[in-house]
């Protein structure tokens, strides 16, 4: 398997895109995930922000990352809740253009969610059929490029096991897949392993997340994703949920992606999380593509 992370951990420290590419080529990290931009922002512009604008030529930026830095896109973040009544005005919009966007960058996964929360101006099936007819549509665009079309674990639907199902069937196509969560499955109070073990055949991208005990105690079984944990990899009471995740991919076959999502505090605590993981690998028998 590969790890790579996610450049949210660099949000809170205000670094720019650049200082995640330099961190990774300093601690032998290959492969790295960040959100997209449809547009402009003052912070971003500045350089306080670790993700990558639209606008930005994606196959300059691609031979940029492997030549100066030899890294490479896992996925791009592109979860816009498409639960809403917003979904189909903002969200789907912002898919479908990320999606050109992110083959010509060399990045072979869109990660794609739902709201944190059941939607106020609809119910649950009016919800679910907006989205599959979005799915159909985003779908219809992802098999013309050969792009991985990922739904997240991340909220209402999405950490329902049963609603989830529904959704990696909206469509029949092998560009449909899962974004599995550690974190958010956790937090809104499932059993991470019983959950990857459902959908093991549909997992095409792996967020490998920890949850410290102050913030399961406080919002576990009351919320469903975690914007940015607090905590490193390995030092949370998801811990043994996680090692026992990755011996079920390592048996499934999946020699995908394990994309570290935590707080960096500017490289400390993701250099912790980096450290854990590959011990956790070894220990495993799992080897590190690189």
């Amino acid at each position: 398997m590969k790890i790579g992370f996610h450049t949210d951990a660099f949000n809170t420290s205000f670094k720019n895109f650049e200082f995640c590419l330099d961190w990774a080529k300093k601690n032998d990290v290959h492969h790295i995930e960040c959100g997209v931009i449809d547009g402009v922002s003052w912070i971003h512009g500045l350089g306080y922000q670790p993700h990558v604008a639209l606008y930005e030529d994606p196959l300059m930026l691609k031979n940029k990352m492997a030549d100066q830095y030899g890294v490479e896109f896992s996925q791009v973040d592109a979860a816009f809740p498409l639960s809403g009544k917003d979904g189909p005005v903002y969200g789907v919009p912002y898919v479908l253009k990320s999606i050109p966007w992110a083959k010509h960058a060399g990045c072979p996964c869109i990660a794609t969610t739902d709201g944190l929360h059941k939607p106020a101006d609809l119910d649950d099936d009016a919800a679910m059929d907006m989205m599959k007819r979005e799915y159909e549509q985003i779908i219809e665009v992802a098999e013309a490029y050969k792009m991985q079309i990922n739904i997240e674990v991340h909220g209402y639907f999405t950490t329902n096991p049963d609603m989830l199902e529904k959704m990696l069937n909206f469509c029949d196509s092998e560009y449909l897949g899962l974004n599995m969560d550690t974190g958010n499955s956790f937090i809104a109070g499932n059993d991470p392993v019983k959950f990857i073990k459902r959908f093991i055949d549909k997992v095409r991208h792996v967020h490998i997340k920890d949850v410290s005990a102050s913030l399961a105690e406080a919002l576990r079984g009351q919320d469903t994703g975690i914007a940015l944990s607090q905590c490193a990899i390995g030092e949370g009471v998801n811990a043994d949920n996680i090692k026992q995740c990755m011996a079920l991919l390592r048996d499934s076959g999946y020699t995908g992606v394990l994309s570290m999502e935590c707080e960096g505090e500017g490289g400390p605590m993701i250099e912790r999380s980096l450290a854990w993981m590959r011990s956790t690998m070894q220990e495993l028998g799992i080897p590190e593509e690189k």
